[in-house]
């Protein structure tokens, strides 16, 4: 019970903390964001994540949903290969329902196949085109670098 008094405190406290524009979000119409993540630069996609982070703090998780879309040499970023730190920071915005996206253009490109991805990430055949549709669907698309 405790636990629960606590969340709601949080969300309300959080929710109080920043003023909102007009519709304001919620369920229904939630704030959508797609983030751009074409580098691999280890620095670059980093600030990526800490931008996300930041914006899930700002805004009450009912209320946002969040996609990053990896096209290009940002594909790398989504690998099992790459940096454990970054993955395991990969893997934490998953469990806050943040989708991450990857380009199979580049993938063929590179001739990389799924299973040289981490898991719990979706597929699309081109990542640009995904950007595209999902700005005319109402998200606002970021480059936080």
């Amino acid at each position: 019970m405790k636990k629960i008094i606590l969340l709601v405190f949080i969300t309300i406290f959080s929710y109080a903390q920043s003023t909102f524009s007009d519709p304001q979000p919620t369920f229904d119409e939630p704030r959508k964001v797609a983030i751009q993540l074409y580098d691999s630069d280890l620095k670059k996609v980093n600030h990526n994540l800490s931008t996300i982070y930041n914006i899930l703090k700002e805004y009450p998780e009912e209320s946002l949903k969040v996609v990053v879309i990896s096209y290009g040499n940002g594909v790398r970023a989504l690998k099992k290969d790459y940096d454990k730190d970054t993955l395991t920071r990969i893997n934490s915005l998953m469990e806050y329902d943040v989708e991450f996206i990857v380009c199979k253009n580049t993938m063929e490109t590179m001739n990389w196949t799924k299973d040289d991805f981490i898991d719990g990430v979706s597929y699309v055949q081109a990542g640009i085109v995904e950007l595209i549709e999902r700005q005319v669907a109402g998200y606002v698309g970021i480059i936080a670098y």
